[in-house]
């Protein structure tokens, strides 16, 4: 394990939610794991008036809520933290920010200013938050690395994303700048690789020639809760699909790197995601599909319309629910279709991928033999399950279905980090594999910008209720080829009753 450097963590939107419910957790679990340096700095910058101490109670009563603490690690921990009222929309006003740096470089006797900065903002402020360290010169790594990470969404669109790129290049360089997906903190999303490319049962078989059609499923229970005002101009496509699944798709479909760091991986996502064949005309009539969840009651409760969700335009036309049939158009899956789904009010929240093998050429066996599938669950109920064919006991040879598990609580004694712990460690190591890269980025919004255009469509959108998975219309995209969507519960296992 490597202990990063000494450094400051400089936290912007320090009063927020993600910073309580995430961040703060995060790096508290890091530090009662001896993984942060012997001597660290975390400088909370907002425009809400704190003084160190009421921000440490603040911080201390949010832990104690949503965390086992340990009273002696948690007061340790909590001398750490430091405050500074910024307003970060006034560029002048940074400089408050400066002097308070250099007091704290003086106070913990840092050789180096190692710094990271931490954008937990809304995203209106991405591009003026680097522009401001850049004018008081907070972004020169004379004297000890700067990086900064910003949450997603990387831009609104692809006008948007290209724009904020390169806003931020203007001050920070491209290996500086660390875009954060928690997706890719996952276990099981990093795992995909390793599965993938460790094992020589499998990947032999990972092509054109042996599987079929894959699935990704994203789904969530909850509906838009008090987010309806962001959501209503955000949608499916942006809060999910673009960047969460489409990496997820990348990790599937990725050619084997030359070498395990950051340049190399990060350099087969990008090939993955430039080979996806772009959405034209016919594509996004028959090959897309958008929903907006409707009211409906499910286990005896009362769900609301996504229009009567609070924060939400009686008339919005945001889709809750995206399917979309994408191909790769490479050597490896040329003509292999990837189902790709996401949407709120589903069934039960689960993020799973399934990989569907071809039958068997045989023309006796292949009759009656079950499908082999892989499922491979990112949350909840991690694991690997694996569905193949045996013979059934009696007279022939009659081919029945079994499944083979694992379970990723088996490995519970390893200790596994969440992904923001493992996110911000690999930020502090400068290890920056796990987060997107500008290319990767800007590919992604590539493919997504016809879909963005199209959905202003007054035709493209279906409702579907509350409890269901989704619009009709969506189990078309694979009934035209005899296929259908898995339908999963929230455990790994199947079990006689699964969601509806």
């Amino acid at each position: 394990m490597v202990i990063p450097e000494n450094s400051s963590i400089v936290i912007f939107g320090a009063s927020g939610d993600l910073t309580s419910r995430k961040l703060i957790p995060a790096l508290y679990h890091l530090y009662a794991a001896d993984k942060l340096p012997k001597s660290f700095v975390i400088l909370g910058v907002s425009r809400t008036e704190y003084s160190d101490q009421s921000y440490r109670e603040k911080l201390k009563e949010s832990l104690h809520q949503l965390e086992k603490t340990e009273p002696s690690k948690l007061d340790a921990f909590c001398d750490h933290l430091h405050y500074q009222a910024v307003n970060t929309s006034d560029c002048e006003d940074y400089a408050k920010l400066v002097t308070r740096l250099d007091e704290l470089a003086t106070q913990y006797s840092f050789e180096h200013r190692n710094t990271l900065f931490y954008l937990a903002t809304p995203p209106s402020l991405y591009s003026v938050i680097p522009a401001s360290l850049g004018y008081h010169g907070l972004n020169d790594e004379s004297d000890g690395w700067k990086r900064l990470i910003v949450e997603k969404p990387f831009g609104y669109d692809l006008e948007s994303a290209i724009k904020l790129d390169t806003d931020i290049h203007q001050h920070f360089e491209e290996h500086q700048i660390y875009r954060i997906d928690h997706y890719l903190g996952k276990e099981t999303v990093q795992n995909l690789l390793v599965f993938r490319f460790s094992n020589a049962m499998f990947e032999p078989l990972w092509n054109r020639n042996y599987i079929e059609y894959v699935e990704i499923t994203g789904a969530e229970s909850l509906g838009v809760e008090e987010r309806g005002g962001y959501y209503d101009g955000s949608g499916a496509v942006r809060d999910m699909f673009q960047n969460h699944l489409l990496q997820v798709l990348a990790m599937v479909g990725m050619e084997p790197p030359a070498q395990i760091n950051a340049d190399s991986m990060r350099d087969e996502v990008v090939k993955v995601l430039q080979c996806l064949k772009p959405l034209d005309e016919n594509d996004l009539k028959d090959n897309l599909v958008l929903g907006q969840y409707t009211e409906s009651t499910v286990r005896g409760k009362f769900l609301p319309s996504y229009r009567d969700e609070n924060g939400v335009a009686d008339d919005s036309r945001t889709e809750t629910y995206v399917g979309v049939k994408a191909c790769i158009n490479n050597w490896r899956w040329n003509g292999v279709p990837f189902y790709i789904r996401s949407g709120k009010r589903l069934p039960t929240r689960v993020t799973e991928v399934v990989i569907h093998f071809k039958n068997t050429p045989h023309p006796v066996f292949g009759q009656n033999a079950p499908e082999n599938k892989l499922i491979i669950r990112i949350q909840p109920d991690e694991g690997i399950q694996m569905s193949f064919g045996l013979k059934e006991p009696g007279a022939g040879f009659k081919a029945k279905e079994v499944k083979m598990n694992f379970h990723y609580t088996s490995l519970q004694e390893t200790g596994m980090l969440t992904a923001y712990e493992r996110l911000l460690l690999d930020a502090l190591n400068g290890d920056a594999t796990l987060f997107a890269r500008s290319d990767a980025v800007r590919a992604c919004w590539e493919y997504v910008q016809p879909i963005l255009d199209y959905k202003q469509e007054p035709k493209a959108l279906f409702g579907y209720a509350c409890g269901t998975w989704g619009p009709k219309e969506a189990d078309d995209l694979l009934a035209r080829r005899d296929r259908a969507w898995r339908f999963p519960c929230k455990n790994l296992t199947d079990t006689d009753y699964c969601e509806l």
